[in-house]
């Protein structure tokens, strides 16, 4: 989710995330994870994103991002040199957060991925993480939408999301991780299984170019102190040692990750506009 400068760069207070003042037990998880200090936020951490964001086109285009969330991504993208960068946040809190980490080399607006405002045919990329995932099927599909109308044909969407595995997954064994991760992000957690996120991308005029995944391991010893790094992490063990409403509610959402493990894990799509 980000490279080594935003690393680096100090994760925002507490009390400036979103929700800041919404109880342990009712905040959605990447915002209790922001609470605590965490910075990578992204089912593949900050190896998938990189991956991702490398693949890109991105010298001298017109990039649009949504749900930057923190903005580390955001420094990654305005830092290989697009011709402009902006991002569509809805969350008023995380737009400020993201309009800091990227100053004057982009802008933030605050919006809702539906519906952007951006004019047609106005960027030649649009990237998003972990976000589809929180919408409903039909949702998705509206973002798809929108995000079809504001590239220009020849420009490519990227995509760093959940997936369900393995392909053939039955279909009450991934309702049960579905509701599992629900109840314990306390958000409309939806993931698809690949064939499922293609075929998504297709029906709404979308090319699927290339498909890369990596393992779900967000809580992981080890993705924390790659991701974080020492300081990061140890940061972060503080804040969750110190409170113990966040604590129960961190360890409720490992013991998910954990028990569902097989069945999930990090995607990352690039698909074309025709």
């Amino acid at each position: 989710m980000t490279d080594a400068s935003a690393s680096a760069s100090p994760a925002p207070r507490s009390a400036d995330v979103p929700l800041a003042d919404r109880r342990a037990e009712d905040v959605p998880a990447h915002w209790l994870l922001a609470r605590l200090g965490k910075k990578v936020l992204r089912p593949g951490g900050r190896q998938l994103t990189t991956r991702l964001v490398g693949m890109l086109p991105l010298a001298g285009a017109d990039v649009v991002e949504l749900a930057p969330g923190l903005g580390l991504t955001a420094r990654m993208l305005v830092n290989a040199h697009p011709r402009s960068y902006v991002g569509v946040e809805e969350d008023a809190d995380a737009a400020a957060i993201a309009a800091d980490a990227v100053g004057d080399a982009g802008a933030i607006t605050v919006g809702n991925a539906k519906s952007t405002g951006l004019d047609s045919a106005s960027c030649d990329v649009v990237l998003n993480e972990a976000m589809l995932t929180m919408n409903t099927n039909r949702s998705k599909g509206e973002i798809l939408d929108e995000v079809a109308r504001i590239l220009r044909p020849g420009g490519c969407y990227a995509v760093h999301e959940l997936s369900l595995v393995p392909d053939d997954i039955p279909a009450a064994t991934a309702e049960d991780v579905r509701l599992s991760l629900v109840r314990s992000q306390k958000v409309n957690t939806r993931p698809l299984t690949t064939s499922e996120w293609r075929a998504l991308f297709e029906a709404h005029g979308m090319r699927v170019e290339k498909i890369v995944h990596a393992p779900m391991r967000l809580l992981h010893f080890r993705r924390l102190l790659a991701d974080e790094g020492v300081r990061g992490t140890l940061r972060i063990a503080g804040n969750y040692l110190r409170d113990a409403d966040v604590r129960r509610r961190v360890n409720t959402m490992r013991a998910s990750f954990r028990r569902n493990e097989r069945h999930i894990a990090a995607i990352a799509i690039i698909a074309s506009k025709p």
